[in-house]
């Protein structure tokens, strides 16, 4: 039975508990969270929850500061998880869309690359404490994969895999498929190669916005090739809509239970990852017990593959990640973040990240105050 570490027990860690909980997978589980007040509530109220439904589970919680390297690290090595789901982040992305409509929608417009630092000074810590451990889990990352994993790839402390983005827009598309195609949505597998801002797109505009990206439509064993993407994706936001923001999430948990669960498993199940070892963007990747592999439909090469993800991890606002990790961003979603909150930066080395991410903090705390007056 493998042992399972999750890491952050906020909105999207504590779904994703629930949701491994209550699968059915012979799991060990230790949750982990900076508040240790609400992190045992929650491991309590889940387990309690699995109980009534005839599920008795044994669930451990750790207090865990990943700010503290030694300590984390002395834990990591203590528990010796045998995967690490983490759900560490500085500032969730739901986070800016309870603003009001119209102050999200322009910060909407600065994309996601600008709040990289948010995403990647946790996930920093959590892997230079792996490597302090000395252990080897396979570690699952849900905190803006598609850019995380290729800055820390370029020291070699990059997660195995990412969850959700590429993978949360596989099953909507598969439906629209079926529908477009006239067959049992059974019969339809896709294969997908695009960046976060692509599977943010498509769901709310019915395009890929502009962005490179490769779909291969495969149905009943064959590929398709007569059938309009355009079309297919045009009802992603009509017939094939969803909620969105706290709600939507949901889906995203189950991408990361789902991928959890092929690892612990060795299903070797074909699903879709972002930052598979390392890589920009999102891919088709075989998923078992030492993590995952990508998987390329025909006539799609590796070089092609990643090409179109680093470009559209330019239409997200990263404009390169260097060999050193060192990130520039692009300058017209700088040029965004500057105009709403104040906040701009050209370019950041990894060891930036965390002074980064306070300037952020102080500069959005500053910007929201004004709205909850």
């Amino acid at each position: 039975m493998k042992k399972v570490l999750i890491v952050g027990l906020g909105e999207l860690g504590g779904q994703v508990y629930q949701l491994l909980l209550n699968s059915g997978t012979p799991l060990r589980i230790v949750t982990a969270d900076v508040d240790e007040d609400s992190g045992v509530r929650k491991t309590n109220l889940m387990k309690y929850v699995a109980g009534q439904m005839g599920l008795d589970r044994t669930v451990e919680f750790q207090k865990m500061d990943l700010f503290n390297l030694d300590q984390t690290a002395a834990m990591l090595r203590k528990i010796n998880p045998d995967i690490i789901y983490s759900a560490a982040t500085l500032q969730s992305w739901w986070v800016i869309t309870i603003l009001p409509p119209d102050v999200f929608q322009k910060l909407d417009e600065a994309r996601f690359g600008p709040w990289l630092p948010m995403h990647l000074t946790l996930l920093y810590k959590l892997m230079q404490a792996v490597k302090e451990a000395g252990i080897n889990p396979v570690v699952i990352n849900s905190s803006f994969p598609d850019a995380t994993h290729n800055v820390l790839s370029k020291i070699n402390l990059s997660p195995h895999m990412g969850i959700g983005n590429v993978h949360n827009v596989v099953q909507p598309l598969r439906s629209s498929i079926a529908d477009s195609a006239g067959v049992p949505v059974q019969s339809v597998s896709v294969f997908l190669y695009l960046a976060h801002y692509v599977s943010h797109y498509i769901p709310r505009f019915g395009t890929a916005g502009g962005s490179p990206y490769i779909m291969k439509i495969v149905i009943d064993g064959k590929e398709r090739d007569d059938l309009s993407h355009e079309s297919i994706f045009s009802e992603l936001p009509k017939s094939k809509r969803r909620s969105g923001g706290l709600t939507g999430q949901i889906l995203t948990a189950s991408s990361a239970a789902a991928i959890v669960r092929a690892v612990a498993t060795d299903s070797q199940e074909l699903l879709h990852s972002p930052g598979v070892k390392g890589l920009p963007g999102g891919y088709a990747a075989r998923i078992g017990e030492e993590g995952a592999k990508v998987v390329l439909a025909a006539d799609v090469t590796m070089e092609e593959a990643i090409k179109i993800n680093e470009e559209g991890n330019r239409y997200d606002g990263i404009e390169e990640i260097r060999d050193d990790g060192t990130v520039v961003f692009t300058d017209k979603e700088m040029a965004i973040m500057k105009k709403v909150i104040g906040y701009a930066c050209k370019k950041m080395t990894i060891d930036e990240s965390e002074e980064r991410a306070k300037e952020i903090q102080a500069k959005f705390k500053s910007f929201t105050d004004k709205f909850k007056r």
